[in-house]
């Protein structure tokens, strides 16, 4: 690619790409970055290029990317270029999944070998631990010593390569200080020999990161590579071959990391840590039942199912000794259910499962390392696409904000029109929580929503609050300490359903309005007016706790036969 093709290609508006690794959903700090790189070209006319870096065979699947292609369109980013999937990709710079380019690398990787700016090297994995441990007893940095690796004949790789004998493609990275200009940093420069010969292409014959890289970033016409400040010493390495291959070099800026409030990195192993302790506080060797849960989690039911979701005891086993092995999200997204443990978000998917709101995690995200300026807090996509700049964004972490990301939701949520909130809920029950849609009617469902709608923070505040409707009437479980008090024998309690329990037996209409004009009265008269004297042991009754929605909505949405039955059988549990 020549210097003047580049420029033509800028001319035209930058080109920017989000590269994931497909080893799992969307990390929030992940999401951020497409964000930013979404917005910074699509408001200056230019290309967003979506590319799976999957040649971490091991680490890579195809559940994954689907699950990455998922979780940006649900937040409504959507790419020129890219893997086809809901209306977005295709383009002529294909293929999109790195591991399906093999020949393209081959290419140029013949190409370095050939002007012996890279090389094969043999040595095996018990050598290479053997001059690690040489230089900690050094007490040195290890650094790759290639000078026996360069200097072996043609003739002798040829023949051990003809051999079968393993082998990595190494770089010979020249000792010369590079600098690095970024738009955010600004200039730094790493002292001559700091970069060792690193390998770029591994012994499965698939290339590292470093290589692919910067052959797809040239030949797709990137040329602005924003990414995360953890990146910063690979760039290094990428001008390095940039320049060994004649590329250009892209416009580098790095964006700093989101942090949790306590200043650790927010990492998708803190939902395995969250998760373990847990399970060793209850004392669990081996994996519970997961049940319902487990079906839940995978979408569908029965015993097939759960079993999908459950983890083997050797895995389970070898999750529970080791802090780095992270269960599956389906394993541990059912585990935490079970054991009614709340894991803290870390995926795009995970926020989503919460009933968060796209929009609103978009403008939390570009809030996390990004400022509009003039105390700007609530914004859309489209104004982030019109006002992104790389001069406003922070060198320090952001810190993830929970809390306020909450307040944000609860905000958008309460100003929505009551048939919006019903269809978003609609949705997000749907795609999580379909046992609860199957056993509610329509017009229950909308009588739900608008009893929840002023109390709700999340979407899914309505269905993980009010499972007792779902609930057979005959399984039904009663909070113990409210029942002691609001069901005991001979108390106020027992008179008030008693004679509730009647009185709901005569009752004309079923709806909120009527059956407050059945039961206000009684407790005008027989209550001293203290409506929530009756209404507690009542909502107890039908709701098996203290908090529900109104009580006379509650009534209507359970039905009359649901009311009757649990009323009796709360007056059975008494009369024991």
């Amino acid at each position: 690619m020549t210097l003047h093709a580049a420029a033509s290609r800028t001319a035209e508006g930058p080109v920017t790409r989000f590269a994931p690794s497909p080893s799992g959903h969307l990390h929030v700090g992940g999401a951020r970055t497409a964000l930013f790189c979404w917005a910074y070209a699509r408001g200056r006319g230019g290309r967003f290029i979506l590319r799976i870096e999957d040649t971490d065979q091991k680490r890579s699947s195809e559940a994954a990317s689907v699950g990455f292609l998922k979780d940006l369109r649900w937040l409504g980013i959507d790419w020129d270029e890219g893997p086809e999937h809901e209306g977005c990709g295709g383009g002529t710079h294909g293929p999109y999944f790195q591991a399906q380019r093999l020949p393209i690398y081959e290419q140029h990787l013949a190409r370095l070998l050939r002007d012996g700016t890279a090389y094969h090297a043999f040595d095996t994995a018990e050598e290479l631990a053997a001059q690690r441990e040489a230089a900690k007893a050094r007490g040195a940095a290890y650094r790759y010593d290639g000078t026996a690796a360069r200097a072996l004949p043609a003739d002798e790789v040829e023949r051990r390569l003809r051999a079968g004998e393993p082998s990595v493609v190494r770089f010979a990275a020249p000792p010369d200080p590079v600098t690095i200009r970024d738009e955010i940093l600004g200039e730094v420069t790493l002292p001559a020999g700091e970069i060792d010969d690193f390998v770029i292409r591994k012994a499965d014959g698939f290339p590292t990161y470093h290589f692919a890289v910067v052959v797809d970033d040239e030949l797709m016409g990137v040329t602005h590579v924003l990414r995360a400040q953890e990146h910063f010493n690979n760039t290094a390495r990428h001008m390095l071959l940039q320049d060994a291959l004649g590329f250009r070099r892209p416009t580098y800026g790095h964006l700093p990391l989101i942090f949790n409030p306590d200043g650790s990195k927010m990492s998708k192993r803190d939902k395995d840590k969250v998760l373990r302790a847990a399970v060793k506080e209850r004392g669990l060797t081996a994996p519970p039942s997961l049940g319902q849960a487990g079906a839940s989690v995978a979408g569908a039911s029965g015993a097939d199912a759960a079993a999908s979701a459950t983890p083997s005891q050797a895995d389970f086993s070898a999750w529970l000794k080791d802090k780095s092995v992270q269960l599956p999200i389906e394993q541990s997204t059912a585990l935490a259910e079970t054991l009614g443990v709340a894991l803290p978000e870390i995926n795009v998917d995970d926020f989503r499962r919460s009933g968060y709101l796209p929009e609103v995690l978009c403008n939390f995200l570009a809030l996390n390392g990004w400022s509009p300026g003039n105390d700007l807090e609530r914004f859309d996509l489209e104004f982030l696409r019109r006002n992104f700049d790389l001069s406003r964004v922070l060198k320090t972490p952001a810190k993830f904000d929970r809390a306020k990301l909450l307040a944000f939701n609860l905000d958008s949520i309460q100003a929505m029109s009551i048939d919006d909130f019903e269809r978003r809920c609609r949705e997000h029950g749907e795609a999580f929580h379909a046992d609860f849609m199957a056993r509610l009617s329509p017009a229950q469902f909308r009588a739900l929503c608008e009893a929840s709608h002023p109390r709700s923070k999340t979407l899914d505040d309505l269905f993980r609050s009010n499972r007792f409707l779902i609930l057979p009437d005959d399984a039904l479980p009663w909070d113990s300490k409210a029942a002691a008090k609001l069901l005991a024998p001979g108390g106020a309690g027992e008179a008030h359903l008693r004679a509730l329990r009647e009185l709901l037996e005569h009752a004309g209409e079923w709806t909120p309005a009527a059956l407050e004009a059945v039961i206000k009265p009684y407790a005008d008269r027989d209550a001293a007016g203290k409506l929530g004297d009756v209404a507690q042991p009542l909502r107890l009754a039908v709701s098996g706790g203290t908090v529900s929605p109104p009580i006379f909505d509650t009534l209507a949405i359970l039905g009359r036969s649901s009311v009757r039955a649990r009323i009796d059988r709360a007056l059975a549990r008494i009369g024991r």
